[in-house]
């Protein structure tokens, strides 16, 4: 008996994720999930230079700047609630200096330009096509910063909109990378904040302007349906954290176990499962830290380690 219902995932042939691949994650908070799950396995990774992107026209402008290089100044910032920020970044990069936050984008940009064109492959995850324009600068911002929301118009993007942006997004990465293999998800997590029809519009457009792109049978661009495992194969509160909201710890295992099963190759598979020993080894809490067992494991552990490290002299515990 059969409980639920799959979505067909077919592994990928070529252009597979393994531990020589560089990857950048860009988009909203569940790129972040998978990023820090590239980070626990000890992959070659770079989530979100500029913090968690919700929409694909902030998307497109960081790429557009990282691109030209552009170096940003106390034009680029506001001042609110004692802070320094800017419309462009999210709020982790703020700060009470505005230098500090000077030096925080220009190493953002610096570093994004740097993945942009060393990365093999690019994971943009779209949250929202809900978009705010700031009304005194008629531009459309990436974080609001909790200034007064009568100073900015909600717009949705059309699917014409969003197709047009990711199209951009794909171009300007050709100017410096044309290799790299760019894969779109759309979020899994609900902004219920706009309402709850206002969310599936939000979604259906995201999905609707990927597939104009993919239905054109475009070279390394390929889609991965995170949204759809979540909605459809997990479809339970229990899969649920308690905002009812977020997908917990149990469905972003079980997404991240279906992304492995389509994009990882075998090799890299058996690698992962050694630095999770090593990983669990590390966070092994002993009853007795000077004991002879202790030590044993601790020079098992070190041994582990070592081979790790001689066949990928990037990783480090």
């Amino acid at each position: 008996m059969n409980l639920l219902t799959q979505i067909p995932l077919k592994k990928k042939a070529r252009n597979q994720i393994d531990y020589n691949s560089k990857i950048l994650l860009l988009g909203s908070c569940f790129s972040e999930n998978i990023g820090n799950k590239l980070a626990f396995y000890k992959f070659q990774s770079v989530q979100n230079p500029f913090g968690i992107l919700f929409q694909p026209k902030a998307i497109e402008k960081i790429i557009t700047n990282a691109i030209n290089e552009k170096n940003y100044s106390e034009d680029d910032l506001i001042y609110q609630n004692e802070r320094w920020h800017c419309f462009e970044a999210h709020s982790n990069l703020s700060a009470a200096d505005k230098n500090e936050l000077l030096h925080n984008l220009n190493s953002a940009i610096s570093l994004t330009k740097k993945q942009l064109t060393e990365t093999s492959h690019i994971i943009i995850t779209l949250g929202t096509s809900w978009v705010y324009r700031f009304i005194e600068t008629d531009t459309i911002v990436a974080n609001c910063h909790k200034i007064p929301q009568k100073k900015f118009l909600k717009e949705l993007l059309t699917v014409n909109e969003i197709s047009e942006s990711l199209e951009a997004i794909i171009e300007l990465i050709k100017t410096v990378n044309k290799e790299a293999i760019i894969l779109f998800t759309v979020s899994p997590v609900r902004h219920l904040k706009d309402g709850f029809v206002e969310n599936m519009r939000s979604k259906s457009h995201l999905i609707s302007g990927i597939h104009q792109l993919l239905d054109c049978s475009r070279r390394n661009i390929s889609y991965f349906p995170s949204y759809e495992i979540m909605m459809d194969e997990l479809r339970d509160y229990r899969f649920y954290a308690e905002d009812m909201i977020h997908p917990n710890k149990t469905a972003i295992n079980y997404i991240w176990e279906k992304f492995v099963a389509t994009w990882f190759t075998e090799d890299s598979k058996t690698t992962m499962q050694e630095v999770e020993m090593i990983q669990k080894g590390i966070a092994h809490k002993p009853f007795h830290e000077n004991s002879e067992k202790h030590q044993k494991f601790l020079k098992n552990l070190d041994h582990k380690k070592a081979k790790i490290t001689t066949d990928f002299p990037f990783i480090s515990f």
